[in-house]
This record gives C-alpha cells, structure tokens and sequence, in this order.
C-alpha cells in the first residue's frame, strides 16, 4: 500500500494496523496524521512501546498514559484505581484518537490491559471505549520480552483487543531506506524465511570487508556492555579541547526523566573535533535524519559543533528540543545538541535509524529479529562490515511469517476497496473529522 492511500484510510477514521518493512514509512505517515489532528485541534494520544519510540513522535509511553505501568495484569482493585485517579480519567475520556508505535514490542495481555482501562474511564462497551486506534509496526522486528510466568511472546495480534478493534491493515510497501535491490532482495528473504545460497554468501561476503578509509563506520552490538566503554575510549584518544553541552529541562519532574531514559541524547554530551557523532533527530530541511553520520571538524561563535556528514553536507548542529504534549500543550521538553557520539551503538537502540555505514557484530545474536533489525539499520550492503554472524541471527519467527503472509493480503483488498471508494473518501473525512471535532468542543 502507498503511504498516501495509508493517509486516506487514517482519516476516514478507520481502526488501523500500519505496518511495513523497514524504511517503508512507518513513522513518517504517522507523524502526517498526527500533524493533521493537531492543525484541527483533536486531542490524541501519540505513544510507543519504547521511550525511545515516543520520542520519535513527541509522545509518551502507553504504560505510562494508561496507567499500567509494569504490571503484568489487573485486579480489579487495580482497575477501579488507576480509573479513581481523576486526572488519569479525564485523559482518557478527552481522547479521540490513540496511537501505539512499536506494537510489536507490547505483549497482547498488556494490550487487553489498555482496552479493559478505557472502556471503564470512557463509559463506553465498544474496543477502546470508541477511541480510533492506530496500532503501528513490523512484528519482525524486537519482539516483547519474556516475563516470568508466560510462556511464548504472546505477541499483540494474539490479543483479544486485537480482534474486537477489527483493524484495517495498511502494509507499506514503498521503500525510503535501501535503494539497493540485491539488499532488499536479502532482507526479503530473511523476513519470508527463504533465505537463498546466493544471498546468504552475498552477506557472508561482507564479514570482516575493509571500508574506504575516510568512512568511521558505527559499531553495533547486541549487547549494552561494550558500547559505553568505546566510545568513551575513542573520544579519550583525541589530542583536542573538549566541548561540553549539559541538557536544559522543563516541565513535570517524572515526564522528563520519562524522556531522558527514552531518548538518545545524553545529559551531558561531550565533543572534540575529530569525534564521530550521529544525528538522533529527523530535519530534512537542514539535512539530516535519525542516524546520519559525521564528523566534528569544528565549532562554529556560539559553540554549535559543526558536521561534515559522509555524503559531504556541513552542518552545523544547534540545539533542538524533545517534547512531551498533551492536546497541544506542553508538559515537558529537553534541550539538546542532536547529536551523539557514534562509535557504537545498541541493535535495540537503533531501532528507527538509518546508517550509511556499519560494523555488525551478530555472533551473540539471541532474539529472533535482531538480525534483520541490525542489517536492516544500514542503506547498502556496501555500507556494512560484518565482524561476526551466528545461525541464530538470520532467523525470524515462523508464525510472525505466516501471519505476515495474511497481512499482505488484507492490506492489498483494503486498497482496491479504498480504490472502489474514491468518490466517497474525502466526504467520508470530512464526515469522520466533523464528529470528532464537535465532541471535542462539547
């Protein structure tokens, strides 16, 4: 499905699953959507799965704007609780629209848990208490994490708030990250679990592969433990002046310790020209999105570090802002240089990027995904070195697959019916925007 009919059927106000391979758009609709719900004043609830995620959309997490924080299930004391909190109740009963990126992150029993609060806060028996629901992702990606007591990954299409939302899918099947068909052609096959001799030598061929020498490529692991300690150890080796940038903060204490877990950049971000640094925030106007990478060559007079990218692009890289909103307004906002230091990196942290070079380390892969998720980070198999691949990290779950299979089908009837419907789609927006706005100025 293009993105534009993906669009359309967003505002005609249908339940949604968005999803797509990676590079497909996913974020990029949402954030159109959630810019045109804005511009007609509807409240919406913009979440993630992740910190990281809501960051990308200047949300919050959904255990947070739920109420259900880490809990596994709901008495219901529990219910009745999180509901009394007056605050919490009128949130959920002002919200028209609620997003959930990352979904494949959240385990279906917590989605169950998020339908079961708001049809109490909002009064109402339908999915969600009425809400319009977009739920967004690639189950091929990072799949939730097993709990203590549960068995499998209990994956959110196994839900039964997945089933009462009787959700419209939207498979994008553009591409925005890799233009190289010999590589779609791998991460295809990864994902379809066909993966062929020829492509699996045409990766293995890319192990221990020497990089132009002007190119620092990032490194990624699975692990947290090495990433830390290198980049710290590459920034120690350069003979310059270091330029520190401590974060600025605003707004409710624990919204912005929310943000500061959940997005990229450091309390106190330390640079020396020479440092390899990424950019961790979308501006194609100035020219960088989530991953470009660069290197210091200078500070401009007001102390901003000046990057030349590896496509040649000098920028300077001035503050920008993190935010959390609610119904357009404010609640919290970190300030910070958008840039990190880009040694290394985790495979869970680079969920959402696009790389132009990489070195991969996937000999301790341990997650089905986290292959796929880590080659796919990168534009071209020219752009990656392999350090190390083991037979786990190529693997993707089997019922992900076959249910991706289904996905496809349904996505390609929703266009043709959306095609057979073109006549009717913008009165039908205008209808669906009508009768949410009037609520909201009831």
């Amino acid at each position: 499905m293009t993105q534009k009919n993906a669009l359309d059927l967003l505002m005609m106000g249908k339940n949604i699953y968005l999803t797509g391979q990676a590079g497909s758009g996913k974020t990029y609709v949402l954030n159109l959507y959630i810019d045109y719900l804005k511009k007609h004043k509807v409240p919406v609830a913009v979440t993630a799965t992740t910190g990281i995620a809501a960051t990308h959309l200047n949300g919050g997490t959904i255990h947070s704007w739920s109420g259900i924080g880490i809990k596994s299930n709901l008495t219901q004391d529990d219910l009745y609780k999180i509901v009394g909190n007056k605050k919490r109740r009128e949130k959920l009963k002002a919200a028209k629209v609620l997003i959930i990126d990352e979904i494949s992150m959240l385990h279906g029993y917590r989605l169950d848990m998020v339908n079961q609060i708001c049809k109490l806060a909002r009064q109402n028996p339908l999915p969600f208490g009425g809400l319009q629901v977009i739920l967004c992702g690639d189950f091929f990606q990072l799949p939730p994490i097993n709990e203590p007591g549960y068995n499998g990954k209990n994956f959110a299409y196994a839900s039964e708030a997945w089933e009462e939302l009787h959700l419209t899918i939207c498979y994008l099947n553009e591409q925005h990250r890799q233009l190289d068909d010999g590589f779609l052609r791998l991460l295809n096959e990864i994902r379809s679990q066909e993966v062929s001799e020829y492509t699996y030598e045409k990766l293995t061929d890319r192990l221990n592969k020497r990089l132009p020498e002007s190119v620092i490529p990032t490194k990624l692991y699975t692990h947290n433990l090495d990433v830390d300690s290198i980049n710290t150890s590459e920034l120690r080796k350069i003979d310059k002046p270091a330029h520190s940038f401590p974060m600025i903060t605003r707004g409710k204490r624990e919204l912005i310790e929310t943000l500061k877990k959940g997005c990229l950049a450091p309390e106190e971000l330390v640079l020396k020209e020479g440092a390899l640094v990424m950019f961790i925030k979308n501006n194609p106007v100035k020219g960088y999105v989530n991953g470009t990478l660069g290197i210091v060559y200078g500070f401009d007079n007001d102390g901003n570090p000046k990057v030349q990218t590896y496509a040649g692009k000098e920028i300077v890289a001035s503050p920008t802002s993190w935010v959390v909103e609610e119904d357009g307004t404010t609640l919290a906002e970190i300030c910070q240089i958008p840039l990190r230091l880009a040694w290394a990196i985790t495979v869970h942290k680079s969920q959402g990027m696009s790389l132009d070079v990489a070195e991969i380390d996937l000999s301790k892969s341990f997650a089905y995904g986290m292959g796929y998720v880590a080659l796919s980070r990168v534009k071209s198999l020219e752009g990656m070195r392999l350090l190390g691949i083991n037979p786990n990290a190529l693997m993707v779950d089997s019922t992900v697959a076959k249910f991706d299979e289904e996905l496809k089908k349904l996505s390609h009837q929703a266009e043709l019916d959306l095609c057979q419907e073109r006549s009717k789609i913008m009165q039908t927006q205008e209808t669906y925007l009508s009768s949410i706005v009037l609520k909201t100025q009831e």
